[in-house]
């Protein structure tokens, strides 16, 4: 079991680019934070994908170091019981506008115990199972 902070696209994008709304926010807790920072392979594959399709290549690629690279954050691989209690979630779910890939971050959320997301997506509040910072 890793505890930590699971850190969703959201706050990612926060982080890498300036002018988004939430930068300032995601920044100060970012700075005060102690906890190990927790992604999945999935919402690597998101961010950098997300950088690249608004023309932010090279924040991509310099993302991309941080979140393989950097020793103080853990990707967490998104396995195939994952997948398949994602599938379920989505499924059971379908009031919610949860995307697959929150639902793979739900699951490994829950399989790792984790108690906290660093997220400005409101689907990470909706999971009703953890606390969402910043307040």
């Amino acid at each position: 079991m890793r505890k930590g902070v699971f850190v969703d696209t959201s706050a990612w994008y926060a982080l890498y680019v300036p002018d988004d709304e939430n930068h300032a926010a995601a920044w100060d807790w970012y700075r005060e934070n102690q906890a190990p920072l927790v992604v999945t392979d999935y919402i690597v594959d998101e961010i950098l994908t997300l950088l690249r399709r608004r023309g932010e290549t090279r924040r991509a690629v310099r993302a991309g170091r941080l979140l393989l690279e950097s020793p103080a954050i853990i990707v967490e691989r998104v396995s195939l019981a994952d997948f398949d209690e994602a599938w379920q979630v989505f499924q059971r779910f379908g009031d919610k506008a949860w995307s697959f890939t929150d639902c793979t971050s739900r699951v490994v959320m829950q399989r790792l115990e984790i108690e906290t997301a660093l997220a400005f997506d409101e689907h990470f509040r909706q999971f009703g199972t953890v606390g969402v910072v910043p307040g």
